[in-house]
């Protein structure tokens, strides 16, 4: 018994358990072929998100939006953020929205998520030295039981632990992956037991490397995560780190989400929830509107094939950053016409995950 009472299962175990839920192997332990990509669709009129689900399941399809929003902070630029959730909460639109030291958009966001029912995304991280990173120099499980209480005290009252993620920890060592990934089996068994959603890792981009997904323990947690799809989720954050090209070695950084899900795949680990939660180009540097809404129009593509992926937070509305906020406030008004206006035809059911189908020519 490790990590607050969670019984690491033997490959085995893992693998019977999983198939009881989880079908993604032809009998001679093939995978499916990948299912064909999304078929970009547009509406002249704002999205009637009920008659598009009947429409597309009428086809034998399934309806894909949308699931690129907005990281926030203390102000920087939130001019018109509000307006942007209002307008696709009206119609249905499910939005991502993360905001770090700062609960006012978040709590406004949780407001309308619990007046109209609609599953809006939302994520809320405290920053600072020791909020930032779990304490390395512990044994994982106390250290994580440590952070825990940490970030318990700082969550925001006026927030729902029940609605909003916690993201606790933040670019963590990817060379302290098994280290991390027994911090993560125990930081998730108190999440569940408080009654919180929980997002794990808050990687960089372009890391982990993929075989630091595999070490026992990580499985063993994939194993956890896919269990509470709801409670816990897996942190990425994916930026090109190029503002003329948004699929910069694609699909090593933006993208590399994909490598997750292959070791989940190869596992027989149904596919975690994943939530990008800074995502866009560079950290001081937005490109101008048009070119950012085809990068944009790209990515929403890419994601609307993965229901697991959650969604994904452009970076950056908050302070700082050479006025990034700014530049990124630009995109706010475009977004919103994009999201209510454009829509993608989804083919049911599961296929191995292949990165060349989305490489990298626009929809």
């Amino acid at each position: 018994m490790v990590a607050g009472g969670w019984v690491l299962l033997s490959r085995l175990a893992r693998a019977e358990e999983g198939s009881r839920h989880y079908f993604p192997f032809f009998a001679d332990g093939r995978l499916p072929p990948p299912l064909p990509p999304p078929v970009p669709l547009t509406s002249t009129l704002p999205l009637d998100v009920p008659a598009l689900t009947a429409e597309l399941a009428a086809q034998g399809q399934a309806l894909g939006l949308n699931k690129i929003g907005f990281h926030a902070g203390p102000p920087g630029n939130l001019t018109g953020l509000e307006a942007w959730m209002a307008a696709l909460d009206d119609a249905g639109i499910p939005f991502f929205l993360k905001s770090v030291d700062y609960a006012d958009p978040l709590v406004a966001a949780q407001s309308l998520a619990q007046t109209s029912g609609i599953s809006h995304t939302l994520v809320f991280r405290k920053t600072g030295v020791s909020y930032d990173l779990p304490n390395y120099n512990l044994p994982p499980v106390e250290a994580a039981q440590q952070h825990w209480l940490h970030h318990k005290l700082a969550f925001p009252a006026a927030l729902d632990p029940s609605l909003v993620w916690v993201e606790t920890v933040n670019e963590v060592d990817k060379n302290r992956a098994e280290w991390l990934a027994e911090f993560a089996l125990e930081t998730a068994q108190l999440a569940l037991a408080d009654g919180s959603r929980w997002a794990a890792f808050g990687w960089s981009s372009g890391e982990p490397e993929p075989e630091h997904w595999e070490s026992p323990a990580m499985l063993d947690f994939l194993q956890l995560a896919a269990a509470h799809p709801d409670r816990i989720a897996i942190a990425l954050h994916e930026y090109s780190y190029d503002t003329d090209d948004i699929a910069n070695i694609y699909p090593y950084l933006v993208g590399r989400f994909q490598a997750l899900f292959q070791v989940c795949d190869r596992h027989g680990i149904p596919r975690p929830t994943v939530l990008i939660t800074e995502w866009g180009w560079e950290y001081q540097d937005v490109p101008p509107v048009a070119e950012a809404m085809d990068d944009i129009a790209w990515a929403a593509w890419l994601y609307a094939a993965y229901p697991q992926v959650r969604g994904a937070a452009i970076w950056y509305l908050g302070y700082g950053y050479s006025g990034i906020a700014d530049q990124a406030q630009r995109l706010i008004a475009p977004l919103a016409e994009y999201s209510l206006h454009h829509y993608f035809s989804l083919t049911p059911g599961f296929g191995a995950v292949d990165p060349a189908l989305f490489a990298p020519t626009q929809p």
